[in-house]
């Protein structure tokens, strides 16, 4: 056994917790089928979103885990559910008024209303794919409308139509009384209208694999299960796609969780076995609040990676599934920096440090270099500062600290920079507030200036620090955090902030003592 698979055959991981669990399904035995079949879901109602990108993101980590431990090849689905009725028209897209006529009709039957794809789930499946393909994800894509049409369905509707009851009991306990008496798991879609119905059912003949219902209008109508002529309510879509698909891993919003013992109960109803499952905790906007891809709070996958990188995103993604997590612009530049901090920590670890951190799942094993040597918060600082506008003006100052560096070398450092002057213009500028010192923090800011001016040693971070430091504690800063904040709130318009000694080396020497006589000067808070 390979040092990388022993020590991942005890880390500590999630993802490995859950690709060992995955592997005890197979002890005995390997998989019929040849193969162990993750799976994800997808509604096509709407564009992809944020999370989306998490399922497929946190499944594929998952299934890169359990290729390290086992031998066992591995598939990727993303299943869509485009046969799906379109029950209310999108706020977000254009000639809704063409879209009104077509409620309750499958999406891929629906036209679309960009008028580019022959239907609305085509448009929002071909979104899905570009989207995914975007983050390199390795899936093989399934239509709902091609998998019931084509006939890959038919074996399992056959069975539920035989064991309907069976399937009913398990739907029934979960329904309100009144839910129960008009409830089917089949929905007909009706062969003159095209639309998705949701009506009891009169006759369900196993023998035939038929049913039979009245129409909205009264009428008696007669379908087969088979071809596409009938879809299963979505709870019994779920357990029923497990049975067909024989899918081993499965998983779901907390928001699901309740459903798990219905999805289960069906897939083994139909002859299936129930995959693994795991919970994450959903996101929360900067009030606390669940997201949702309808109110738009919370942040998108376009609005992240408008200030950092895919990575940046994969790396919080990754951190405590199951715990739920602020999603706001203000989690970026940290999750930026510790993203980086655990690429730089990687190439110096052991076999078993490395498969608990988090670069090492975020890039399936094989992890690049950082070339991050400035922080993404210390850009900010820099952008601040400067009064940056493009990441050219950053590059004056970083060439100055990193004399090797250049945006050919450095590609991540000098995307940062661009990043880190978006994010500074868009949310950093209109909440600085710069503030006045008080008579002790003016004459501690002096003298850094004065000790600044007469300083002709080492401009390296250390040393810098060091001499702030020395400042704060001359002045009888206590605890010396005060000393820092006011430097931060005088120069900077801000609370908190990087080392000042790396601030300074970054900025310059000279540049910082004209910043800090703007400030005593009162210039930075007039101009704030």
């Amino acid at each position: 056994m390979s040092d990388l698979r022993e020590a991942a055959m005890t880390s500590k991981a999630w993802p490995f917790e859950e690709a060992r669990r995955l592997l005890k399904r197979y002890e005995t035995k390997p998989p019929e089928k040849g193969y162990v079949l993750f799976e994800t879901g997808y509604g096509p109602s709407g564009l992809p979103h944020i999370g989306t990108f998490g399922e497929v993101a946190r499944t594929t980590m998952i299934r890169r885990a359990f290729e390290v431990i086992s031998d066992i090849p591995t598939k990727l689905i993303c299943f869509s559910d485009d046969l799906d009725g379109m029950r209310k028209v999108p706020g977000n897209v254009p000639n809704p008024e063409m879209l009104r006529a077509h409620l309750q009709r499958p999406l891929t039957d629906v036209p679309d209303p960009f008028g580019t794809h022959e239907s609305f789930g085509a448009h929002n499946n071909a979104m899905l794919n570009r989207f995914l393909d975007t983050f390199g994800f390795e899936y093989e894509f399934i239509s709902s409308t091609e998998f019931y049409r084509s006939g890959r369905f038919d074996e399992v509707l056959l069975r539920a139509c035989e064991r309907y009851d069976a399937v009913m009991a398990v739907m029934l306990k979960s329904l309100r009384d009144e839910r129960r008496e008009t409830y089917s798991i089949f929905l007909p879609i009706h062969p003159d209208t095209g639309r998705v119905l949701y009506v009891p059912m009169k006759n369900v003949d196993a023998a035939r694999g038929e049913i039979t219902f009245d129409d909205e209008e009264g009428r008696e109508i007669t379908l087969p299960v088979t071809g596409g002529n009938v879809k299963l309510q979505w709870k019994p879509d779920f357990g029923a796609r497990w049975a067909a698909l024989d899918v081993d891993f499965e998983m779901y919003g907390k928001d699901h969780s309740t459903n798990t013992p219905i999805y289960d109960g069906i897939c083994e109803i139909l002859g299936g076995r129930k995959p693994e499952h795991f919970t994450y905790e959903l996101f929360l906007d900067a009030e606390g609040h669940k997201i949702s891809k309808t109110t738009g709070n919370g942040v998108s996958i376009d609005e992240w990676l408008t200030y950092a990188s895919t990575e940046s995103l994969s790396y919080f993604m990754y951190q405590k599934p199951k715990t739920a997590k602020r999603m706001h612009f203000d989690v970026i530049p940290k999750a930026v920096d510790e993203y980086h901090q655990q690429l730089r920590a990687y190439p110096t670890q052991d076999a078993k440090a490395q498969v608990n951190n988090p670069v090492f799942h975020i890039h399936s094993g094989d992890v690049p270099d950082s070339h991050m040597v400035v922080s993404f918060s210390m850009l900010l600082n820099l952008a601040s500062a400067a009064g940056a506008e493009d990441r050219t003006a950053m590059w004056g100052f970083i060439k100055r600290y990193a004399p090797d560096a250049t945006p050919e070398t450095h590609a991540d450092l000098d995307q940062a920079a661009g990043f880190a002057v978006r994010y500074y213009q868009d949310f950093v500028k209109p909440s600085k507030t710069y503030r006045a010192p008080d008579d002790t923090e003016r004459t501690a800011i002096a003298d850094l200036a004065s000790r600044l001016r007469a300083h002709d040693g080492p401009t390296d971070d250390e040393t810098l620090q060091t001499l702030v430091f020395a400042v704060g504690k001359d002045h009888g800063f206590d605890p010396l955090r005060n000393w820092f904040k006011a430097l931060y709130e005088v120069l900077l318009g801000q609370s908190q902030g990087p080392r000042f000694g790396g601030f300074i080396a970054l900025y310059g020497v000279d540049e910082t003592v004209a910043l800090i006589e703007k400030g005593l000067a009162g210039d930075l808070a007039e101009a704030g």
